[in-house]
Formats: structure tokens, C-alpha cells, sequence
């Protein structure tokens, strides 16, 4: 079989129009049609403004098969709603059967073709293609962006109509593919958010206050402009991605949904939002139907500011409203939640802090003992409530807890690693939400990762099923469902977010297991530090293989989110980041920690190692 496979040049504009603010203009970056030859890759579109919105255009008639291909492929990059363009270029039967919605298959460079030529001729009355491609990620039908790797290669048959004797594609893979830089035209990610199956009480709630549940952010993509809004919604009723599924909760009633009239959706002049549902949300009950309005403001926050009030309707009656002031009594998010302090080594080998956020540079010891220099310590974890605080012994050997107050004594470690090399013993410690204490104990003999009820009682191990290396590194989310890990395999240390669930049978040694490990730094040979900065995004300090060491922002499913890379720092061996993003990111580099304001150059704090937030 002889195929051939082209790319690059381009021989009439593209087929698709462009709607800019200024007006029309043509985008020269995307694929065009050739008039003869072979059929060409489909080469993916230079990022575009925000604002620029892109059509398909329809295929034209006594179109080559080659034409029909191209055609079909720019048509999945554009912004028809609901493909309808893309619909013309299939069969009536292949229109009716394809869902486009299934899946998203993201290619490195575009879909490129390979054409049988002794076996398919354009004069004949079918004709087959391959799509080939390197894969990035892939999209599922709930929206669940996972990274990909591997070669992509699907067969596309086209058929002669006989009446019209018009091309039509009448096989095709699944879903839609394309390009890299079109999907990030294309797609967004948001946060949805539901709620931890377990709750947990707030770090700043008094003694005795009820328990309030705690918001966790399940991010997905959606279409950048095709009523994103209303997508999202749809999309957070629907329910959680599987992923999270087993550990969160809806609000929403079972067969929840938009109703039939809803229309699109769109806040008033008030920036107030009408959510009209269906007769399944009739009846719900206030609390209940508080945290439904709270899951919709948390989302819709994530998407756009102008929402600041939500109110849900059913049958044309009002069930409630929801301002954005009162859905944080409703519901805890981390990113809602700002620390006290910062923490770090001080010069003594002792934990001390400065106010988290400020502009201080004289740091202070921490009350009690771990702030007394009776101990000599490499690194420290804070309790998210700042009233305890775990500290790990210079030689890396020995795990200590105490609280932070004035007095008392620190008392014989609560775990003791048997490695014989430093880097063979314990990894710094950090504290979940439920103020339990994670902590991996590296011992080749025995590695382990092992969970501390409250920072105390005897160490249990937890189970990690699928867990193929070495733990370097923990940090728990401020969620309570989620971890990251830094797993070392043959040299090479990469960046694993997992789920926890916990065992909650009454009667048996409380426990938890780590499951669904996935990576969220593929391009990464090495990962040196890590740290939670935002719901569901991680800061990240790493290199690829050949490169030099970068700090860069990670989704825990593995995309990089549209944010703005901090400014370089060599030689950055441990950094710090909180879920609330208005704080500086603070790192320990060559003998100093030093922080980042925001849109700012790193500036020098003081002397110490080991910075952290409280978690």
C-alpha cells in the first residue's frame, strides 16, 4: 500500500469566516483545501483572540472526497453549536448516528490523512482515508479531560450518492478531533463543584458549630462559545465526573434538570441568575435547596464574575435565592479560606512564621515547643486550623506533633522511619481537611504511605493500589478528597493526584485508600516540588527531559490552566502555595525563601528553608 501523507502548504483560503470585534476578517492559519493532489493534514490553528468567533463553511458542490475531509475537519474547530455544518458533510444515516459529544480526541499538530491510491480513486464510487496523529488528551462524554500519548490512527469512508452524485462521509471515528491550539480556542476549562460525601467542620468555626460540607471543584471543558453558561449548568446537574463520583455528593435530586423552556441562560441587569428546573427539584426543602443554589454559584463564579446571585425556580414557583456573600455560610471551599500565617525553618532549626500575606521579613518562633528550639528540624506541616503542627527531625528519622500554644513539652515522636539513609526516611508531613496527618515513610525496606488520625494514635498504613514507585512527597487537598503525591520509578519523579476514600464502618481501625493515581505532569521527567494553589490546581517545579528546571501551574486532570507562569527562580528546591490565590507563592531557593507578589519579581524574605501554608 502506498500512502502519503502531507502537510503544510495551502492553496486557497480557508473555509471558515472569523467574526471579530473590528469586523470580518479571514483566518489564513487554518486548513484550506487543495484543489488537486493528495489529501494534506489539517494543521491546527494559531491561537486566536478570545473574541474571534469561527464558522464552517458548508461543502461546496461536486466537491473531490479530499475536499470533503478538510472540509469536515474544519468544521469540528469552529462555532456551530451544534455541528450542524459539520452534519452536512455525512451521509443522512452517519448525520443521524454521530454524536459529537462522545468524545474529544486532542492531536499534537492537527489531524493529518493517509489515502490508499491503489485501492481508492476519486472517480469511483467510495473512498477511504486514515486520520493520523501524535494524541495529547483525550475528552469523554462527561467532559473529563485525561492526557493521551501514543500514535492516532482512524479510518474515514466516504460514498458516492447516487442520485447527486455528491461525496459523503458514511464512516467516521467517534467524537470530534483536532488540533492542540484549536482545542485551547475551543474549550475552556470549569470548576464544578459538589460537596465532600464526608463533611467536615470549617478551620474557623468555634466548638459546637454544625458541620458545614465541604465544596469540592470536579473541573471539566466546555465549548468557549457556545453558551458556556448554560452548558455549565446543564453540565454541574448532571452530576460528577467518575472520577469523584464515588467521594462527593449532588445536591440536586435525581432527574434534575433543566426545564423544557429554560432557554439560554443569562444574569439579569441585577447580576442575578433565574435557574428554571424541572418538577424533580419541586419540593426540596430550604437547606437543601441552599446548597443546589451554592453549587451553581461556586460553578458560575469559576466562569464568569458577573453572577452574584442565584435563584432557582420550579413549576414557575420560586424554591430560594442565594447570594454570593451567604453561600460561604453555606458551604467551605479552600479557596475561600485564608491562612493566618506563613511558616518555615527558622535559622535555629526551629518552626517560626510571618503573617501570611504581608510584607514582613522578621519572621517570629511559633508558640510552643516546636517553636522553642528543643528540637532540631528539617521541615514542618501546619494544621489547616493553625492550632497544631507536625514537625520532621533533622536527620529526617523522627515524625513530632504539638500544639501551638505556649507551654508544654514535645514529647517522643509519633513515628520513627528504619531507612538508613536520609533520603530513605520520612517525607514532610501535611495536614487534610478533616485534621487528619499524611506522612510517607521512604524506607526501601518498607515504603509506605501512612495516614495519623488527628496527628496522633498509632500510624496507619494506607492502602495504594495501582502504585507503581516510591513516594517522595505528600500533600493532602484542602477538599478532603484528593492528594498529590510525587512518585519516584527509575530515576524519574512524576507528579500523581488520587482519590481518598475512607473506611467508615463502625467497629473497624478507621483507614483509607488512595485509588484512580493519574499523572498531571506527562511532560515532565522530573518534578522536584509541588504544592495545592487554587481548588483543583496545583504549582508545580520540574523539567523535562533535556530542559532546565521551570515553575508552571497544573490541573489535577493533567491540562495546564490559562494562567500566567510565575516568574523564574533557579535552584528551587521546595515551595509553597495556598488555595487561596491572592497569596504569594513563597519558595526556599539557595539558602533563602522568597516570595511573589502578584505581577511582581521574587523578592528575599529572610534566612530559613521548608516553607509552608497550613496543610
Amino acid at each position: 500500500m502506498d500512502a502519503d501523507r502531507e502537510g503544510g502548504g495551502r492553496r486557497r483560503p480557508a473555509r471558515v469566516l472569523a467574526y471579530a470585534l473590528c469586523g470580518v476578517v479571514l483566518l489564513a492559519g487554518c486548513a484550506s483545501m487543495p484543489d488537486d493532489g493528495d489529501l494534506r493534514g489539517v494543521e491546527s490553528t494559531p491561537r486566536q483572540d478570545p473574541q474571534v468567533r469561527v464558522f464552517a463553511m458548508p461543502p461546496q458542490d461536486d466537491a473531490p472526497p479530499s475536499d470533503i475531509v478538510q472540509g469536515f475537519l474544519e468544521a469540528l474547530t469552529s462555532d456551530d453549536p451544534h455541528y450542524e455544518t459539520a452534519r452536512r458533510y455525512l451521509t443522512g444515516d452517519a448525520a443521524k448516528n454521530w454524536q459529537p459529544d462522545e468524545s474529544a480526541t486532542v492531536l499534537e499538530g492537527g489531524p493529518g490523512t493517509e489515502s490508499d491510491h491503489s485501492g481508492s480513486r476519486e472517480d469511483a464510487n467510495d473512498y477511504s482515508v486514515t486520520l493520523t496523529g501524535t494524541k495529547v488528551a483525550t475528552v469523554d462524554g462527561q467532559q473529563s479531560y485525561s492526557p493521551a500519548e501514543g500514535s492516532y490512527r482512524k479510518p474515514v469512508h466516504l460514498t458516492r450518492d447516487g442520485k447527486t452524485r455528491q461525496w459523503r462521509i458514511d464512516a467516521l471515528p467517534p467524537g470530534v478531533v483536532m488540533g492542540k491550539s484549536d482545542f485551547q480556542r475551543n474549550y475552556m476549562s470549569v470548576n464544578r463543584y459538589y460537596f465532600a460525601s464526608n463533611s467536615v467542620v470549617r478551620a474557623d468555626a468555634d466548638e459546637g458549630t454544625s458541620p458545614q460540607p465541604a465544596a469540592v471543584a470536579d473541573p471539566v471543558y466546555v465549548r468557549r462559545r457556545v453558551d458556556p453558561m448554560t452548558q455549565v449548568v446543564r453540565s454541574l446537574i448532571s452530576g460528577p465526573t467518575s472520577l469523584l463520583g464515588p467521594v462527593v455528593r449532588s445536591s440536586f435530586p435525581t432527574g434534575t434538570a433543566l426545564a423544557e423552556n429554560a432557554g439560554s441562560l443569562a444574569p439579569d441587569d441585577r447580576s442575578r441568575l433565574t435557574v428554571p428546573l424541572n418538577d424533580k427539584a419541586a419540593g426540596v426543602g430550604q437547606e437543601k435547596c441552599d446548597e443546589m443554589a451554592a453549587q451553581l454559584l461556586f460553578t458560575l463564579q469559576a466562569l464568569t464574575p458577573a453572577v452574584e446571585d442565584v435563584e432557582l425556580r420550579s413549576g414557575g414557583e420560586k424554591l430560594c435565592s442565594l447570594t454570593e456573600d451567604r453561600a460561604e455560610t453555606v458551604a467551605t471551599r479552600g479557596s475561600a479560606q485564608r491562612p493566618d500565617y506563613l511558616y518555615f525553618v527558622g535559622e535555629d532549626d526551629s518552626v517560626v512564621r510571618i503573617a501570611a500575606g504581608s510584607n514582613g521579613t522578621r519572621p517570629e518562633p511559633v508558640p510552643g515547643p516546636l517553636g522553642e528550639g528543643e528540637k532540631a528540624l528539617r521541615a514542618v506541616a501546619v494544621a489547616r486550623d493553625e492550632h497544631s503542627a507536625a514537625g520532621i527531625g533533622l536527620d529526617n528519622k523522627s515524625l513530632y506533633v504539638a500544639s501551638l500554644v505556649p507551654g508544654g513539652s514535645l514529647g517522643e515522636p509519633v513515628l520513627v522511619s528504619e531507612g538508613e539513609a536520609e533520603d530513605d526516611r520520612l517525607t514532610p508531613p501535611s495536614w487534610d481537611a478533616q485534621g487528619d496527618l499524611w506522612i510517607a515513610d521512604r524506607d526501601p525496606a518498607d515504603p509506605r504511605l501512612l495516614l495519623l488520625k488527628a496527628g496522633a494514635g498509632e500510624p496507619v498504613e494506607v492502602r495504594t493500589p495501582g502504585l507503581d514507585g516510591r513516594v517522595q512527597a505528600v500533600r493532602a487537598a484542602a477538599d478532603g478528597v484528593r492528594i498529590a503525591l510525587i512518585v519516584e520509578k527509575d530515576g524519574k519523579r512524576s507528579l500523581l493526584i488520587g482519590r481518598i476514600e475512607r473506611d467508615g464502618r463502625p467497629g473497624e481501625e478507621a483507614a483509607a485508600t488512595v485509588l484512580e493515581l493519574r499523572s498531571a505532569t506527562p511532560e515532565l521527567e522530573e518534578v522536584t516540588a509541588m504544592s495545592w494553589a487554587g481548588d483543583s490546581r496545583l504549582v508545580v517545579v520540574g523539567r523535562e527531559r533535556g530542559g532546565v528546571q521551570q515553575i508552571g501551574y497544573v490541573q489535577v486532570d493533567g491540562s495546564t490552566p490559562e494562567a500566567s507562569v510565575p516568574a523564574a527562580l533557579t535552584g528551587v528546591a521546595e515551595i509553597a502555595a495556598t488555595e487561596d490565590e491572592r497569596l504569594p507563592l513563597v519558595a526556599y531557593s539557595e539558602d533563602l525563601i522568597v516570595r511573589l507578589p502578584s505581577g511582581l519579581q521574587w523578592q528575599k524574605v529572610t534566612e530559613g528553608t521548608a516553607p509552608v501554608y497550613p496543610g
